[in-house]
C-alpha cells in the first residue's frame, strides 16, 4: 500500500470517529467531565483541568452533546500524526540500515501501529483525560527525538512545556518524565546535558506550566494528589499474581495482541541499543519507568487497564523499527476490533449483557432516560442522583430543569452548594445514599436505560424533600449541576445559591 493510500485510510479514519463522536450518546464520565467545564477551576478532585478546558473550547463550537464534547479530542488524536512521525524519524536516524531507519516505511509501521489499538480508537472519539494526555506525550516525544537529532539546546524548553501541559491532563504523565530525569542522570549523554543550563530551563518551564494545578492542590488541602496517591494504601500482595495477569491481559486486549506482540518486540530491540544510541536509551528509559511503576503496583493492587496506555506512543515508536511482514495482519487485526466495539455500541448486533457489554452499559439509553426522568418529574421539581455519573448525564441531557449531584466529591466544586424543596432522585439499586438530607424518602417506583435492543440497567425512583435546614454535621456534597434558572416553588431562591462556592 502507498504512503498516499495510507494517508486516505487514515482521513477515512478521522472522519468515521467524527461521526462517531456526533452520533454515539455521552459517557457518565464524559458528562462528568462536561460539567468540570462549565465549572472552571485549575484543578478537580479526579485529576488536572486539561480534559475540562478542551471540553469548553469544544462546546463553544459546537454546542453541549456528543460533537462538542468530543471534537476537539478526535482532530488532536490526528494532528499528533506529524509529531510521532517525525520522532519515528529522529529516534531511528542513528541506524545505518533503511529497514531500521525512521524511514517512510518505518513511519507508515509505527503510526498505523499506534492508531490500531483499540486504546488509541477509543480515545480518539470518546473524551477522558487519556485524550489529552496522549496527545501531549506525543508533542513530547517529538521534542526529545529532535533534541537527539539536533542537539539543539532549545528542544529541552519545548519538551518541558509539552511535559507540562500532559501532566495538566493527568498526573502519570510525571512517570516518562522522570524516565528522562533517569538517562540524565545514568547515561553518559545524559550526564553531559547536565553541565549545560538547557535541561535545567526545561525543567522551570514545565514547573511553570503545572504550577496552576499545584496551586489548586495547595488551596484545597492537596486533596488531589492525595486522591490519586492514595491509590496504593489498600495493598493486598496475596493476590499479586492475580493483579499483574489482569495487568498483562488488559494490556494484550487494549493493544490487540499482534501489535502487543510488536510493542514487545520493539521495546527487545530499544533496550539492545540503549548503551550505544543516546536516542535509545533515553527512549528506553521514558518507557522503563512507568512500566516498572506499573508492574510495582499490580503487586498489591489493581491497575486499571487504560493507566499504561500513556507508553503507547513511546511503544509505536520502538516498534517502528520491526520489519516483520506480520506487522500489517497485526493492524488489520486491530482496526477490526475497533470496529466492532463501535459497531456494537451503535447497533448492538451481538447479544451481549450489559456486564459484558462495555459500551451499552457506560452509553447506552441515557438520553431517554433523562426523557423518562423528566416526564415523571413535577413542575418545578429537581432532579438528583446518588451517583455522580447519572447525575451528570441528567444534568447534560436536561438543561431546562435543576438538576443536582448528591457525593462529597461535589464540595471541592466551584458550584452553587445550597438546595432546597422537592424533586426525584435516580439509584442503582446496588448503591446506598444518606438519606439524613432529606425530609421525607418515597419509592415511587423503577426506570430502565434501555439501549437499542437491550437493557443497561435498572434504577430505582424516589420522591424526595429536602431537609430544611440540612443537618449541620453533614458536609455540603450537593452541587446545582445544570445551568437552568429554578422554576415554581424555587423560584426565588437566596442569593448565596446563585453565587458559586468560593
Amino acid at each position: 500500500m502507498s504512503l498516499r493510500m495510507w494517508c486516505g485510510l487514515l482521513v477515512g479514519t478521522l472522519c468515521l470517529r467524527l461521526v462517531l463522536g456526533w452520533y454515539l450518546p455521552v459517557s457518565p464520565d464524559e458528562a462528568y467531565y462536561w460539567v468540570w467545564a462549565h465549572a472552571p477551576a485549575a484543578g478537580y478532585l479526579d485529576h488536572p483541568p486539561m480534559v475540562a478546558l478542551w471540553i469548553r473550547a469544544g462546546c463553544a463550537l459546537f454546542g453541549d452533546g456528543g460533537a462538542g464534547i468530543r471534537w476537539i479530542g478526535t482532530m488532536a488524536s490526528m494532528f499528533a500524526i506529524p509529531f510521532l512521525a517525525q520522532a519515528i524519524r529522529d529516534f531511528h536516524a542513528p541506524f545505518p540500515e533503511p529497514s531500521a531507519r525512521g524511514d517512510d516505511g518505518g513511519v507508515i509501521r509505527g503510526v498505523a501501529l499506534l492508531q490500531a489499538t483499540l486504546a488509541m480508537g477509543v480515545n480518539a472519539v470518546v473524551m477522558t483525560p487519556d485524550t489529552p494526555l496522549l496527545f501531549f506525550i506525543t508533542v513530547m516525544l517529538w521534542a526529545v527525538g529532535r533534541l537527539m537529532a539536533t542537539g539543539h539546546a532549545r528542544w529541552w524548553l519545548v519538551c518541558g512545556a509539552a511535559l507540562g501541559l500532559a501532566f495538566d491532563s493527568k498526573y502519570t504523565a510525571v512517570l516518562p518524565g522522570a524516565g528522562i530525569v533517569a538517562w540524565l542522570l545514568l547515561h553518559g549523554a545524559g550526564r553531559a546535558w547536565l553541565r549545560r543550563p538547557a535541561p535545567w530551563l526545561g525543567g522551570i518551564v514545565a514547573l511553570v506550566a503545572v504550577s496552576p494545578v499545584i496551586w489548586w492542590n495547595a488551596t484545597h488541602h492537596w486533596a488531589s494528589l492525595l486522591r490519586q496517591g492514595g491509590r496504593v494504601g489498600d495493598w493486598h500482595a496475596g493476590r499479586a499474581l492475580g493483579f499483574l495477569g489482569e495487568l498483562v491481559g488488559g494490556q494484550v486486549g487494549l493493544a490487540t495482541p499482534g501489535i502487543f506482540v510488536m510493542f514487545i518486540v520493539g521495546m527487545m530491540l530499544v533496550v539492545r541499543n540503549a548503551r550505544r544510541v543516546p536516542a535509545q536509551g533515553v527512549l528506553l528509559w521514558m518507557m522503563l519507568v512507568p512500566m516498572v511503576v506499573f508492574a510495582m503496583h499490580a503487586l498489591g493492587d489493581r491497575v486499571q487497564a487504560n493507566w499504561p496506555v500513556i507508553v503507547y506512543p513511546l511503544l509505536a515508536v520502538a516498534a517502528a523499527q520491526v520489519t516483520w511482514a506480520g506487522w500489517k495482519p497485526a493492524v488489520a487485526l486491530g482496526g477490526v476490533l475497533c470496529a466492532l466495539v463501535f459497531v456494537q455500541a451503535a447497533f448492538e448486533p451481538l447479544p451481549l449483557s450489559a456486564h459484558t457489554d462495555v459500551m451499552l452499559r457506560q452509553v447506552g439509553g441515557w438520553p431517554a432516560l433523562a426523557a423518562d426522568v423528566d416526564g415523571r418529574a413535577m413542575p418545578g421539581d429537581f432532579v438528583t442522583a446518588c451517583d455522580y455519573g447519572t447525575a451528570s448525564e441528567l444534568a447534560l441531557y436536561l438543561p431546562h430543569r435543576t438538576v443536582a449531584g448528591m457525593e462529597p466529591r461535589w464540595t471541592l466544586f466551584n458550584l452553587p452548594h445550597e438546595l432546597r424543596g422537592q424533586g426525584l432522585m435516580l439509584c442503582n439499586p446496588r448503591r446506598v445514599f444518606d438519606r439524613r438530607y432529606f425530609a421525607t424518602v418515597e419509592a415511587v417506583g423503577s426506570l430502565r436505560r434501555h439501549g437499542r435492543i437491550r437493557d443497561a440497567e435498572t434504577l430505582d425512583l424516589y420522591r424526595v424533600r429536602m431537609a430544611d435546614p440540612v443537618p449541620p454535621d453533614q458536609p455540603p456534597g450537593i452541587a446545582i449541576l445544570s445551568r437552568a434558572p429554578m422554576t415554581g416553588p424555587q423560584a426565588s431562591p437566596p442569593q448565596d445559591m446563585l453565587q458559586a462556592a468560593p
